[in-house]
Parts: C-alpha cells; sequence; structure tokens
C-alpha cells in the first residue's frame, strides 16, 4: 500500500470517527430532551472527539459568562459567573470569530487554574483552547476545552472542530428556540423569568438546581402574577430578601418600584412614621412633610422583612391600608389612597405568636393570603456548593486573585454541616475562610485554595454542641433545632460584648448588624 492510499485511509477513519461522534447529536435535535441533557451530551462529544481534561459550555449574559454546562471541572464551576473584565483570556476568546488557542507559556491567568477535577495541588491548566458561538450572527457564548498537557491540541483537526461547532451552535439555537416557544403561555414565560432574575446580575441570585428550590422557583412564578398578599416564611439566613425581589420582578408591577422595610430595624416609635410618613410639627423633630413607605411604593411592591417585630398598635394601622388602600400620615387629618402590593417576610412562627398574643389574629389572616416557605440550606443538597461557587468568585475579584478554589475535604465538609445561618452563614464562612487561607500562604499565590481547616467547620459544630448541651444540663442532652441555634446565637452575642467592652454599639458592628435588630435579638434571647 502507497503512502498516499496509507493517508487516505487515515482520514477516512477520521471522518468515520467524526460522524460517529457527531450523528447521535443530530439526532438529538429532533428529540424533546432538558437543555441540561442536550448541554451535557454536546460536552461528552466534545471531549470524544477532542480529548482533554476539563470542558464547559457558557452563555455571555451582558458583561458575564454563566457557565451552563462542565465536564471535568469542579461542581462549584457551575456557580461561578465570570465578569468578562476580570478574565483576560474570556476577552480575547470572545473578541475572536475563529477558535484561539493559547500559547502553553502564555501570560494571561486561567479562569480554571485550580478548577479541574480530581485534581489535587495548584496543578494549572497549560494547554487552553476557546470557540466563540454565534447564533444568527449575535455572540452568544463560549465553548472551552482545557488541559494540563500542555501540547495536548497540537494535532487538533480544525475542519473537525469546525464542523462540531457548527452542530454546537445549532444545539444552543435549538435550546433557544423551543425556550421561546415555551414562553407563548403564561405560566410558562413566568417559569422562564423567574430563572432569568435569577441569573441577573444586578442583584443577588437564586443559584440552585435541587428539588426544594426548584419548587420554590415554581411556586413564585405562580404566584407573582397574581397580586395575592405573600408571607415568606423560612430560617434566618435562607434569602427571604431574594424570594420577595424575584416575586416582584416578574409581576405587573415590576416597572414600579419595590420599596424595603426590615420592620426589626426601627425603634417602635418610628415605625408609624417610616410606614405611612407624616407632616411637618407631627411630633418633635419632624420639621418637614414626609412621605412614607406606603406612598413610596404607590403602584409597586412594599416589602416588610421581619414582620413578626411590628407593635401590635402598628399592626392594626397596617390592616385598615390592606383593607381599603387608604393611609393616613402622622399629624394630617386627610388620607391618601395608594394601590401596593404586600409582601412580608419573618422568620418566627407566626401562628403560635398568635395564640401568645404577640400578634393580632387579624393582621396574620390578611398577611397569609399565600404563604411560601423558603427552604434551609441544610435541605438543598449539592446546592451548598453551587452557591460557595458563587461566593468563591466574589471574593475572588475582591481579594485580587487569580484562582479560589475549595479542596475536596472542604467540600465534603460543606456537604456535611447543617448551615444553622444558611446562605447568610455561607457567605461569611467563604469570606472568612478565604482570608485565612490567604494569610496562611504569607505571599499571594497564583492558585489559593481553602481547606478543611480553614473552614473551621468542625469548631463551629462542636461549639454549638457543646452550648446546647450546657443549657440542657448535658452534653448528650437532645435539643431541637430552635433552641440550638438559639443558644448559639446567645453565645456569639455574648463574646462579641465581651470583646467589646459590653459596647452593644461596637458588638453590633463586629456582628454586621444593625443595632436596633441587635437589641430586639438580645431582649428575644433574655440577654436584655
Amino acid at each position: 500500500m502507497t503512502r498516499v492510499e496509507k493517508t487516505a485511509n487515515v482520514v477516512t477513519l477520521t471522518i468515520h470517527a467524526v460522524l460517529d461522534a457527531l450523528i447521535p447529536l443530530v439526532e438529538d435535535l429532533s428529540r424533546e430532551l432538558p437543555p441540561t441533557e442536550r448541554f451535557r451530551r454536546l460536552l461528552d462529544t466534545l471531549r470524544t472527539l477532542f480529548p482533554g481534561d476539563a470542558a464547559a459550555l457558557l452563555r455571555l449574559e451582558g458583561d458575564t459568562l454563566v457557565p451552563l454546562a462542565i465536564n471535568g471541572l469542579s461542581s462549584d464551576t457551575l456557580g461561578r459567573r465570570f465578569r468578562v473584565s476580570d478574565h483576560p483570556r474570556f476577552a480575547q476568546l470572545l473578541s475572536q470569530r475563529e477558535p484561539t488557542r493559547f500559547a502553553a507559556d502564555s501570560g494571561l491567568p486561567d479562569p480554571y487554574d485550580g478548577l479541574v477535577q480530581g485534581v489535587e495541588g495548584d496543578l494549572e491548566v497549560h494547554d487552553c483552547l476557546g470557540c466563540p458561538l454565534y447564533i444568527d450572527g449575535r455572540l452568544w457564548g463560549l465553548l472551552t476545552l482545557d488541559a494540563l498537557d500542555p501540547s495536548q491540541f497540537d494535532a487538533l483537526d480544525l475542519p473537525s472542530l469546525q464542523a462540531f461547532l457548527s452542530l454546537a451552535a445549532a444545539t444552543v439555537s435549538v435550546v433557544d428556540r423551543i425556550d421561546t416557544l415555551a414562553r407563548n403561555s403564561e405560566e410558562e414565560h413566568a417559569r422562564a423569568e423567574a430563572y432569568r432574575l435569577a441569573s441577573s446580575t444586578m442583584r443577588r441570585e437564586m443559584i440552585g438546581s435541587s428539588a426544594p428550590h426548584k419548587r420554590l422557583i415554581d411556586e413564585i412564578s405562580v404566584v407573582a402574577s397574581s397580586d395575592l398578599t405573600v408571607l415568606i416564611t423560612g430560617e434566618t439566613g435562607v434569602g427571604k430578601e431574594l424570594v420577595a425581589n424575584a416575586i416582584h420582578g416578574l409581576s405587573t408591577r415590576a416597572g414600579k418600584p419595590m420599596i424595603s422595610l426590615n420592620c426589626a430595624a426601627l425603634p417602635d416609635t418610628l415605625v408609624e412614621s417610616e410606614l405611612f410618613g407624616h407632616v411637618r410639627g407631627a411630633f418633635s423633630g419632624a420639621s418637614a412633610d414626609r412621605r412614607g413607605k406606603f406612598e413610596l411604593a404607590d403602584g409597586g411592591t412594599l416589602f416588610l422583612d421581619e414582620v413578626g417585630e411590628l407593635p401590635l398598635g402598628v399592626q392594626a394601622k397596617l390592616l385598615r391600608v390592606l383593607q381599603n388602600g387608604q393611609i393616613q400620615r402622622i399629624g394630617s387629618d386627610s388620607e391618601h389612597s395608594v394601590d401596593v402590593r404586600l409582601i412580608a417576610a419573618t422568620n418566627r412562627d407566626l401562628a403560635e405568636e398568635v395564640r401568645e398574643g404577640r400578634f393580632r389574629a387579624d393582621f396574620y389572616h390578611r398577611l397569609s393570603v399565600y404563604p411560601l416557605w423558603a427552604p434551609p440550606l441544610r435541605e438543598r443538597g449539592r446546592d451548598v456548593l453551587l452557591i460557595a461557587g458563587f461566593f468563591l468568585e466574589e471574593n475572588r475579584s475582591r481579594l485580587g486573585l487569580l484562582s479560589l478554589r475549595l479542596s475536596n475535604e472542604a467540600q465534603a465538609a460543606l456537604l456535611a454541616y447543617t448551615w444553622p445561618g444558611n446562605v447568610r452563614e455561607l457567605e461569611h464562612l467563604i469570606g472568612r475562610s478565604a482570608l485565612k487561607a490567604l494569610v496562611r500562604h504569607g505571599q499571594r499565590p497564583r492558585i489559593l485554595t481553602i481547606t478543611q481547616d480553614d473552614l473551621a467547620l468542625s469548631d463551629a459544630r462542636h461549639a454549638l454542641s457543646a452550648q446546647t448541651g450546657a443549657a440542657n444540663g448535658s452534653a448528650d442532652a437532645p435539643v431541637d433545632f430552635r433552641s440550638a441555634v438559639e443558644h448559639y446565637e446567645r453565645t456569639l452575642i455574648g463574646e462579641a460584648l465581651a470583646r467589646n467592652d459590653r459596647n452593644w454599639a461596637s458588638a453590633a458592628r463586629e456582628l454586621g448588624m444593625d443595632r436596633a435588630n441587635l437589641n430586639r435579638l438580645a431582649k428575644r434571647l433574655g440577654l436584655k
């Protein structure tokens, strides 16, 4: 056999291999598949045709690349949001129409350094290939392929890659078109908008893929299109304000303002003025007329956070507003009509508060027309890693790092922890642990890895166990979750006060709380 014939056979085998890999993807275009499954199969085929260590599909949203599917990268990558301005490699890839391969000695930092799954240590990505995807002439996003071997893509067949990119663009286009058709119905439109809001770069996101999170998103999409009063319940730190923002953003009032008021952050004497406003001279210090939150939210939504903290007298006046839409400023004889949708949130059991006489029954029933429960983080499974990825990327940018990641042991610790403080605790933990890891290194590393020791979750768990056990007379005494959290809060506040010489204002700043809110919490816990 001549050399020409051998070469022809190799080319023929290559074409057959490409066709064998691409034909299932072509067949998938006519099938009804979830977007996540389409994207998973797309990346599987990519790594089959062009072997490497990791691949990702990212959609461009404004100036941010959002990972939709990953293969070979750590789980938290899906929760990250890559601002293009922070990552020069992404910026260069998006500026080209053709695939771009970076030299192994390129000085541009790689966003995936340290994120390749199953690789321990500060091993960096060495061979990087990025391909922009265009849909109907519009830049849609990126496909990336990375390898730890700097010569991995030396023999890459460009025509085969171009054929794959065309099919990838078709797959993405199919997903987009199916999504567009689904939005023709009102219910599916609301659902799609809920996920769009969750990926907005303008506010904190509702990230997650667990069943409890998806149920919450579905409920949001259902109630948002109505004008019902919503009562959001859930533990401290689960993100009740994010839920309220999502409801408002999907409602017919989205073009009008959403005004928020933390009912626990104000003295009882000012709550009424904040809600209803006042006229000049109504009380000492009222030097001018002032509109309240209801007037500011006219036509839009008013969100009352920690509504369980409202005084009984104010509850009665709020009930009247909800019934007839009329408000009266303090010191004024005239009434104003307002058109406001009310969303309230609390971490208290308001039914129990009603039984104890601390909350009006009629106001409670008026608030809970549509109760909505935000699940705690401990019930959301691997959502912990997705949300951690979001906070890791935030802290990477804030600390000026090239890469910030979690070790495998740290990821396992996050999944095993019970999260009494929920998402807010996770946010603070990631920020604190990143600083610990940075201090531990001494010099700023190229890839900073947060270890299990940096998290120190076992210390928090043991402290919580000891506190609850001591309060019940035994370190092994069983307690309910609410009691455990209250004992933990009591200890944290006590320690902060001790470090600040019993100065409540200083303790509040250290704990990241409003002083009035800390005072209310301390009273409830029996510390004042």
